[in-house]
Parts: C-alpha cells; sequence; structure tokens
C-alpha cells in the first residue's frame, strides 16, 4: 500500500514539473520504476500506459488555458507516434541485462541536456510568432516518439527544448502542445508493447496510481505554467535525472566502479547540482529585474513624451 500511495505522489510531481516544463513525466516515474527493480520495458510500459490518461487530462487542460497550437500537434505527434511504436517494438526485443543500462544511458543524456539547456541558455523569446515548418517537425517527432519509447520518457526533453530553441512559438504554446501530442505517442507506444508482450511484467495498480496522481496535478500545472520559472525548474529536474540514472550507469551492468569512485561521482554530480540552480536562480532574478528596469524606463520615457 506504501508503494502505491508514492507512486501516486511521484505520478502527482511529476506531470506537475512535465505540464509546467513540458517535459520530465517519462524519465522521472521511469527512474523511479527502474530504481525499486522494475523490468525496463515493464517500466516503459507502464508509464507509456498511464500517460495515455494524463496526457489527454493535461491536452484538455492546456487547452482550456489557450496553450495548445493545433496544427503543430498534428504535425509533431503522427510522425512521433510512428517512432513511438518502432522503438516500442525494438526495446521489447532487448535483453533485460542490456535494456537496463541502455534506457539508464538514455535518461542520463537527457537529464543532462535538461540541466544544461536551462541552466545557462533559458528560454529563447526571439522570433516568436514565425511559422514552424512540417519538414523541421517531423523529423523532430520521429526522433522523439523513439527516444521516448526506448527510454521511458524523452517527448518532452527532445521536443520541447527544440521548438523553444527555434524561438517561433510561445514557450507557454511549446509546452501546450507538445503535452497534448504526448497523447499520440503514449498510445503507439503502448500498442507496441503490448502487441510485442501482451500484459507480461506490467502491474496495472501501478498504473492506476500513476495515473491518478498525474490526472489530479494535469490542471494546475497547465494554469501554472504562465507563472513557474522554467530555467530554475529545468536544472532542478536535469540534475534529479541526472544522479538517479548515474547509480546504474555505474553499477555492474554498466561501468562495474568499486564504491570509491561512485562517492566520487555523486559528489560530483550534486556539486555540479546545486551551482546550477544556484547559477539558474541568480539568472532569473536577473532577468526579472532587467526586465523591471525596461518597463520603468519606459513608462517614464512616455511621462515626459518621449518616443519609447
Amino acid at each position: 500500500m506504501r508503494k502505491l500511495v508514492l507512486l501516486a505522489v511521484v505520478g502527482l510531481l511529476a506531470q506537475l514539473v512535465d505540464g509546467s516544463l513540458g517535459m520530465a513525466y517519462g524519465v522521472t516515474t521511469t527512474t523511479l520504476l527502474l530504481a525499486i527493480g522494475t523490468n525496463p520495458v515493464a517500466a516503459s510500459a507502464t508509464v507509456h500506459l498511464a500517460e495515455i490518461g494524463t496526457t489527454l487530462v493535461s491536452g484538455a487542460s492546456h487547452w482550456r488555458f489557450g496553450n495548445v497550437d493545433w496544427p503543430v500537434v498534428l504535425k509533431i505527434g503522427l510522425p512521433g507516434a510512428v517512432g513511438a511504436f518502432a522503438g516500442a517494438t525494438f526495446l521489447a526485443s532487448l535483453d533485460t541485462s542490456t535494456a537496463k543500462p541502455i534506457m539508464s544511458g538514455i535518461l542520463l543524456a537527457l537529464g543532462l541536456y535538461v540541466l544544461l539547456r536551462f541552466t545557462f541558455k533559458g528560454l529563447r523569446k526571439d522570433r516568436i510568432g514565425t511559422p514552424l515548418r512540417k519538414r523541421f517537425l517531423a523529423p523532430l517527432g520521429l526522433f522523439g516518439g523513439f527516444v521516448d519509447a526506448t527510454g521511458g520518457g524523452g517527448w518532452g526533453p527532445v521536443g520541447t527544448p527544440a521548438i523553444l530553441a527555434s524561438g517561433r512559438m510561445e514557450p507557454r504554446k511549446v509546452i501546450g502542445s507538445i503535452d497534448t501530442s504526448e497523447f499520440l505517442i503514449s498510445v503507439a507506444a503502448s500498442i507496441g508493447f503490448l502487441a510485442a508482450l501482451g500484459s507480461q511484467g506490467i502491474n496495472f495498480s501501478w498504473v492506476a496510481m500513476l495515473f491518478i496522481g498525474g490526472a489530479v496535478a494535469a490542471p494546475i500545472a497547465a494554469w501554472l505554467v504562465r507563472t513557474i520559472p522554467p530555467r530554475i525548474l529545468g536544472s532542478l529536474v536535469g540534475g534529479l535525472i541526472v544522479l538517479t540514472n548515474s547509480k546504474t550507469i555505474m553499477g555492474k551492468g554498466g561501468l562495474a566502479l568499486d564504491d570509491a569512485a561512485k562517492w566520487v561521482v555523486y559528489g560530483l554530480v550534486w556539486a555540479v547540482w546545486i551551482a546550477a540552480v544556484a547559477y539558474s536562480m541568480r539568472a532569473h532574478r536577473a532577468e526579472v529585474a532587467a526586465e523591471a528596469t525596461a518597463t520603468r524606463d519606459s513608462d517614464e520615457r512616455e511621462l515626459v513624451g518621449e518616443p519609447v
């Protein structure tokens, strides 16, 4: 019972982050399932089955708050579904001992990307409104869907930063569109897993608890997406993913490091993570101060009749 409650809480927190940042539900929940000894294929299948419900609720919530660009959802979501189905069948064909370090390696790389991307770059806000082309969205969706199914998560970490980096959509619409399109990826990946394995290794009570937690958080996250600083949240989530998956990478199925070496690595990860969060907080405060100064200067020029 305690484990089920923990899963519901993790589902809630993961969806709160995912719905406000556009990523991390899959990588966060899959990381937890791997940490408690779940089969990698079953972990990814469990998460994607739960995401069918959470992404549906999340998409509806984002649509309700005006955060969805439907042409982008279709242009990236349909190729993403193809990639997710292919990724699910590929992962199901791997031996468990091979799949676990591969999955953790993918999650670790995604965590590093999220950590570095949001710590040092923040969000790009120029070029807003320039149309996104299908030749950019289709390959991005195909790759993101494949990584999502094989890594147990990755649709958001691949899609959200790439579209944000283009600077062509408002951040809230990027996040809302990615979260909404993830419904297609979750359905396709689940079909792939069930076709390859049936229900083998899938605990449907875990699916239900992850869904319940995520469904509760989805509307809250869609509302908070306009106020939570994504830069700070990205640094926190990226560091957590790196820290958790480094354990698997350093274990017997991976690098097989001794205890002393592991503690050195853990210390370095913690130091980098704390420094990254501190840097993000300072950068965010500087951005807010700069925006406030610019607004005040503009208001003062208007009062004296100078052109803005």
